[in-house]
């Protein structure tokens, strides 16, 4: 390892690198940057000289990872109604030299498809498919066979192959379909938002029981437009808000906050084939407090 400022620098590529898998791992922001801390901490007392500290911090990241998983699963279990993955937030989509599918991989539809599988299949297939690792170096981080490995990560992307999300790649059009969405849901259109949303639209809300939110899944276009217009209008009799566009987790979304900053919700949607498949509504206040 290097020392002074160029020291700082590469403990700030590793964090990245390392949260890069853990929030993968975890589809939370605070739980890996725990993860991510705890890892930077043992790196900072290790006495040995490390050749490759970005394997050793992907390794001690995955390994607490699936301890973190593991606990983490028991909770989700009694989860007030649906869970979804705390929002990452960025002004601006990811350019078009990000890696496809480290962007694909970010994104909460993918990450709630990644639930099913168990903490290790979750690492296994990571390891490889996304962050492109070789079959001996998973066995070693994951402590299994080669072959164990391998059996793991067929199992897991058969698991995957029927519900692995897909997205209209036209950034331009996510984009503008999201502005005419909260327009529409601005105005009440009830009409406007319903020729936005794919006739099997299906609309998520996370309050985790902390928040007023959908318990249960909202399905079909019709029945999303209308709760929309509804919580829309409900929300506009308690005063002014400050909406800000952004885009969660890979995908276009906007931030509502408050007069006095408190982040309201963070909504975000999925486009396929040119329409609105997926809305997802994060409210659950333990999930906002770093946006």
């Amino acid at each position: 390892m290097t020392t002074g400022a160029n020291c700082e620098h590469d403990l700030d590529a590793l964090g990245r690198h390392g949260f890069a898998v853990a929030y993968r791992m975890l589809g939370s922001v605070a739980e890996a940057e725990d993860v991510v801390q705890e890892a930077l901490l043992r790196l900072s007392q290790s006495e040995q000289r490390l050749d490759e500290p970005a394997a050793w911090i992907t390794t001690v990241v995955t390994r607490l990872s699936i301890d973190h998983l593991r606990l983490a699963r028991v909770q989700r279990e009694s989860y007030v109604g649906p869970w979804i993955p705390e929002p990452v937030i960025a002004e601006s989509a990811p350019g078009p030299a990000a890696r496809v599918e480290l962007v694909d991989s970010l994104s909460q539809a993918f990450l709630v498809v990644l639930e099913q599988l168990t903490p290790v299949e979750r690492a296994a297939f990571l390891l490889r498919e996304v962050f492109d690792y070789d079959y001996p170096r998973i066995a070693e981080i994951i402590d299994r066979s080669e072959v164990n490995c391998r059996q793991i990560v067929v199992r897991a992307k058969r698991h995957l192959a029927a519900r692995r999300p897909r997205f209209d790649p036209d950034e331009a059009l996510r984009d503008e379909l999201l502005e005419r969405f909260l327009a529409a849901a601005e105005r009440g259109d009830v009409g406007a938002l319903e020729q936005l949303l794919a006739d099997d639209a299906v609309l998520y809300g996370d309050g985790g029981g902390k928040a007023m939110a959908a318990t249960e899944p909202v399905v079909g276009g019709a029945t999303v437009a209308a709760f929309v217009a509804e919580i829309t209008a409900r929300r506009h009799a308690l005063g002014t808000f400050e909406l800000e566009r952004v885009h969660v987790n890979g995908q276009p979304g906007r931030v509502l906050r408050r007069p006095d900053g408190t982040v309201w919700d963070v909504l975000s949607i999925d486009v396929v084939d040119g329409r609105i498949k997926t809305v997802r509504i994060v409210r659950n206040p333990d999930k906002l407090g770093h946006v």
